[in-house]
């Protein structure tokens, strides 16, 4: 791991394959896995987390939009990738991609059924998503009946899935809401196959389903966040590795005098001498304008600076008073010790926020 001469984001598939291992260890040996690469691999790269992930034998991928899939297909991924958001104006180029669509209501159900008649397919791979209580996307307990008549009059379409997605799996103070969810998706999956002459996948556990809820594991599970090194939980981020680091160096150091100001808007004025330095990366690159004055911060030879007034588009300034560095140094974001989500916290949000608005600018570098 080398010092950073600029803004990098790297990303060490070494601890990519260690949460992907840890989490399949959860599992029984015949239930698949299907990894969720969707915005950019969570921030980081989608296709080399995938094209890695595929090295390694995930059965699954899963992205949000049709355009990311066709992404992976064209970085040579092979396995099968469900979209779980799909548009209607998007159905030609998710067939021609072999995507597999989540259809989840009468509207996009029926048009995806009316599209895969018109263009002749045959037992097209689909993916029916049930509601059991997050109130997002997703078919209720009972258009079970609506959606085995339509099915039994095409041979357009098989149902490779059917799913649900729990909704505070990681919250065991809501334990009996996802039990009720659990027990509310195989009363839903009981009479869709009894009336189907199929037996599709069953999956709804996320990465805090699959550590919590084995008894739902079904056929598949889903995992965005562990693979990325987050447990949602203090106790399981013990077990998991973030699999990315994001780092900068000081572009230049102020000496500032008492009732100086820094920044836009003069957010911070100083009631006494101070050190400064100023680090190019901001808002532009994912670290919004909550993480300023005095929120978030950083960590220079191992000592934490704290972001100081406003969050400018590309830059950021630091308190590093009392902090031996200098212009050049390398600076950690974060990283396995201080990390997005402690970072994220700082300002009230998750680590899921912070990683995914990482800014396709930023160079990333593969650390194999």
């Amino acid at each position: 791991m080398s010092k950073a001469q600029e803004t990098v984001l790297e990303i060490d598939l070494k601890a990519l394959k260690h949460n992907f291992e840890h989490l399949k260890s959860k599992l029984k040996n015949n239930t698949k896995f299907l990894a969720v690469v969707k915005a950019f691999g969570y921030g980081s790269d989608a296709c080399e987390i995938a094209v890695y992930l595929q090295e390694l034998s995930v059965d699954y991928f899963a992205v949000a939009y049709v355009n990311e899939g066709v992404v992976l297909r064209q970085a040579g991924i092979t396995k099968p990738i469900l979209v779980l958001h799909p548009q209607a104006v998007n159905f030609k180029t998710l067939i021609a991609n072999c995507l597999e669509p989540s259809l989840y209501n009468a509207k996009i159900f029926n048009e995806f059924l009316s599209f895969a008649s018109v263009e002749k397919q045959n037992d097209y791979p689909i993916h029916i998503k049930f509601n059991t209580g997050l109130n997002r996307l997703g078919f209720w307990e009972n258009d079970v009946d609506y959606i085995i008549s339509k099915l039994k009059n095409t041979t357009a379409v098989k149902v490779e899935s059917i799913f649900s997605h729990l909704a505070a799996s990681e919250d065991l103070n809501e334990k009996e809401f996802s039990l009720n969810q659990i027990a509310n998706f195989k009363a839903i999956y009981t009479n869709f196959t009894k009336a189907i002459d199929c037996k599709p996948l069953l999956h709804m556990c996320n990465t805090s389903g699959i550590l919590n809820y084995p008894e739902a594991h079904f056929d598949m599970v889903r995992s965005g966040i562990g693979l990325y090194g987050f447990g949602n939980s203090i106790k399981e981020n013990r077990y998991l590795k973030p699999i990315g680091t994001l780092k900068t160096i000081i572009s230049q150091i102020h000496l500032i005098e008492k009732d100086e100001t820094v920044g836009y808007n003069r957010a911070f004025k100083s009631d006494g001498f101070l050190k400064t330095a100023t680090l190019p990366i901001g808002h532009a690159d994912g670290i919004g304008r909550q993480y300023g004055n005095g929120n978030g911060f950083v960590t220079i030879n191992g000592q934490k600076a704290y972001i100081i007034g406003n969050v400018c588009m590309d830059m950021i300034m630091i308190n590093i008073t009392g902090i031996d560095c200098k212009e050049g140094d390398e600076v950690i974001i974060f990283d396995v010790n201080h990390t997005a989500e402690t970072l994220a916290e700082t300002s009230g949000t998750i680590s899921y926020e912070l990683i995914t608005a990482i800014s396709q600018r930023v160079k990333r570098v593969l650390l194999k």
